[in-house]
């Protein structure tokens, strides 16, 4: 054969060979494209970096949103006159516009309604897909369908912040927020979020020692028929609801400075939002996309919200606000709870409560102090952790230095959720007892010193002869 011989190749054939090769083509982008989705792309590793980058849009809508509702936000409150005023109790010396947590409670909606705009529009968030199956529906595993939050998180948020915002408004009574609260919970549990939590402790405790791993028994009663009751369920209901109250009220209790609720949750949803990367890079079930999407809505809103809040603040968060971020954090630590596995994680919700633990030990110390003084729960006092801070560090440095401590906790949250469980634990019990017992020592020095000035008075009367001069006049009445 001549060396500049050509081959003649039938046009059909060229076509067919042409029509092979964008097949393959399309076949070689959609295996890459499942491979990087299942985290199983050879030669390239999954980070959660890489992770990040492909849900950066939720927080970045939350921060836009958050960003411009706030001034808006504060120019209602304004003009209808929805203002904090200045007291005794209170750090500013002019009257400061509420609201602020209708403008958040915009920034975290919008970057949920994002997720959802962007499961029909392919592009906007790169969607982590799941292997195991979705729990409660027909789905099967690996379908590529986007798990979105949950309506009942959603609506959770939304009772919460209506709660709030009445009380900020025209002011409600104890009970009807802790109501509102608890309808929350209520909506967790039907929506079956943190019900694993109890499952991940009892299970192979309580199941393993009665044999019966899901701890539900049926039964026959008179007018009931049969009734199957499901421990697991309840137990996880009751713990739901401890939850949203401790975070509710303990995020409530720390909102007494400027920034300082706001910055401090947005640190603990930053380390909750590490761990949540974690484990969808080792896909741990449909709950992973849901925890991301919720994190970065709630970091983004605070972030948003945070340059109108820090000292001197132009705005305050308010009940709807304060109560809100305490919600949407333990929504957040109750999700690591769950995955996909048929057990909860139980650890990861120790982890979360680590990294959220500066208002749990506020709450904690709270409870204390006023129980050692004899007083209402519900009393107001100024010995809390930021002011105790504020006496010795003015408002900026004392926010500041909670931020540090803040971001101390959760670095131990990060790694107890990498398996470093003993010097996680001994670290976090070391700094929490530090904390607590420094903290009620400065708040208990006033009735410390009154204490040990009354013990020295009654050393000293017998020196004067008052005692004597006593006795004296008591015989001398009696003679007469």
């Amino acid at each position: 054969m001549m060396p500049d011989a050509k081959i003649l190749v039938p046009p059909d054939v060229a076509t067919q060979i042409d029509l092979l090769g964008d097949e393959i083509a399309r076949l070689s982008e959609l295996h890459t494209s499942l491979s990087r989705d299942a985290g199983m792309l050879v030669g390239e590793e999954v980070t959660r970096f890489g992770m990040l980058q492909g849900y950066l849009g939720v927080a970045i809508v939350a921060f836009i949103i958050t960003l411009i509702a706030t001034p808006l936000a504060r120019k209602t409150a304004i003009s209808v006159g929805i203002i904090d005023r200045p007291s005794a109790r209170k750090i500013h010396s002019v009257p400061i516009a509420y609201l602020g947590g209708v403008a958040v409670f915009l920034g975290i909606m919008s970057g949920i309604f994002y997720s959802y705009f962007a499961s029909r529009f392919t592009g906007l968030i790169d969607w982590h897909i799941t292997q195991y199956a979705i729990p409660g529906t027909d789905i099967p595993p690996g379908s590529g369908i986007p798990q979105l939050v949950p309506p009942s998180i959603v609506l959770g948020i939304t009772v919460i912040m209506v709660v709030g915002l009445i009380d900020d408004v025209v002011g409600i009574m104890p009970r009807v927020k802790l109501g509102g609260q608890l309808f929350a919970a209520a909506a967790l549990a039907y929506g079956d979020i943190g019900v694993k939590v109890a499952q991940g402790i009892l299970s192979p405790t309580l199941g393993a020692l009665l044999n019966n791993h899901d701890l539900s028994w049926a039964f026959s009663m008179p007018v009931f028929g049969m009734v199957e009751f499901d421990l697991i369920y309840w137990t996880g209901t009751a713990v739901i609801a401890i939850f949203v109250l401790g975070g509710c009220n303990s995020a409530n209790l720390i909102d007494g400075l400027d920034g300082l609720l706001t910055g401090v949750t947005a640190i603990a949803a930053i380390g909750l939002v590490v761990i949540a990367l974690g484990l969808a890079v080792l896909d741990d079930g449909p709950r992973d996309a849901q925890r991301i999407v919720l994190g970065l809505a709630l970091i983004g809103a605070c972030l948003g919200f945070l340059p109108y809040n820090f000292n001197p603040a132009s705005i305050f968060l308010g009940d709807c606000g304060s109560l809100m971020l305490g919600f949407c954090t333990i929504v957040l630590i109750l999700l690591l709870g769950d995955s996909g596995t048929d057990a909860g994680r139980s650890y990861l919700v120790i982890a979360g409560l680590i990294i959220y633990a500066i208002p749990i030990i506020d709450t904690v110390l709270a409870i204390v102090r006023r129980r050692l003084a004899r007083k209402k729960m519900s009393d107001p006092d100024a010995d809390h952790l930021h002011h105790m801070l504020r006496r010795s560090l003015g408002v900026k440095g004392a926010v500041l230095v909670l931020y540090v401590i803040a971001i101390c906790f959760a670095l131990l949250g990060i790694a107890l959720s990498m398996g470093r469980a003993r010097v996680v634990y001994s670290l976090a019990l070391l700094f929490a007892s530090y904390i607590g017992v420094y903290a009620i020592k400065i708040a208990r020095r006033k009735h410390l010193e009154e204490e040990a000035m009354n013990g020295v008075q009654r050393r000293t009367v017998p020196e004067d002869g008052s005692a004597n001069a006593g006795r004296e006049s008591s015989s001398v009445t009696g003679t007469v």
